[in-house]
């Protein structure tokens, strides 16, 4: 029996756009309900988000099968990234890439040898479901998914080497650091920033890699979708709780 099938990885292969939503909260109730709502894709945030390897397990626990979850490392540290996976994470995206070399660690990371240096420990982890998969070693580096953010112009120059590394899944860009760096903070609707970050993201749909990207902003979300973008976040659990309590309140 080999590893569960990455499907959020098979999709991005189809060229269609899936709908994605970003979970901060840190609590599995929550999770459990961005998967019931019809998402394509949901990012657990491990990078802005109050979340830990604990915390994370049990989001994934909850979102089960429902829908596709995405895991947000805090950083590309390789320690971290070998427990996400080992605690069930299949697609991972790690943020502030800045080199086509650091990319390329990030592969390494992912994979078992001896294409990579994921170390050994299935046996104990619930991704093989507790040992559970007895082909899970020798099919799991088919399974997982690299994804990595370019979110500042150093990224952006460096655009062209990380999209030539073997390994990487797809490249998301985080609009909200781009601006910041670009001298925009808070704006990333900025017309100097869109121009941006579309030219990004048409070289990486033409380097043949997924395109990813996270807006509120709904004529923006639905630009980037015309575009063809692979994976699109078009909001957060904390945003639209905010929304639509504000909304109720209002309304009386």
């Amino acid at each position: 029996m080999p590893a569960p099938t990455n499907h959020f990885k098979a999709r991005l292969k189809s060229g269609e756009t899936q709908i994605g939503l970003w979970v901060s909260m840190g609590d599995p109730s929550v999770a459990e309900l961005c998967a019931q709502a019809g998402f394509d894709w949901l990012v657990i945030d491990g990078e802005h988000g109050p979340n830990d390897l604990l915390s994370i397990r049990d989001q994934l626990r909850a979102v089960g099968t429902t829908t596709s979850a995405v895991v947000r490392a805090r950083d590309d540290d390789r320690a971290f990234i070998k427990q996400l996976l080992d605690v069930g994470a299949q697609t991972i995206l790690i943020p502030m890439i800045e080199s086509g070399d650091q990319a390329r660690e990030a592969v390494r990371s992912m994979l078992y040898p001896p294409h990579g240096v994921r170390g050994i420990g299935a046996a104990l982890a619930r991704a093989s479901a507790y040992n559970a998969i007895p082909d899970y070693l020798t099919t799991a580096n088919d399974e997982v998914c690299l994804l990595l953010q370019v979110e500042n112009r150093v990224g952006v120059d460096a655009l062209d080497d990380i999209l030539a590394v073997d390994g990487v899944d797809g490249v998301f860009v985080g609009p909200a650091d781009l601006a910041a760096d670009l001298g925009f903070i808070g704006n990333p609707g900025a017309p100097e920033v869109q121009a941006v970050v579309v030219d990004v993201l048409t070289r990486i749909r033409a380097a043949g890699k997924a395109a990813g990207i996270l807006t509120s902003d709904r004529a923006l979300a639905q630009s980037y979708a015309d575009m063809g973008v692979e994976f699109l976040a078009v909001g957060s659990d904390v945003g639209t709780l905010v929304g639509a309590l504000k909304t109720l309140r209002g309304a009386f």
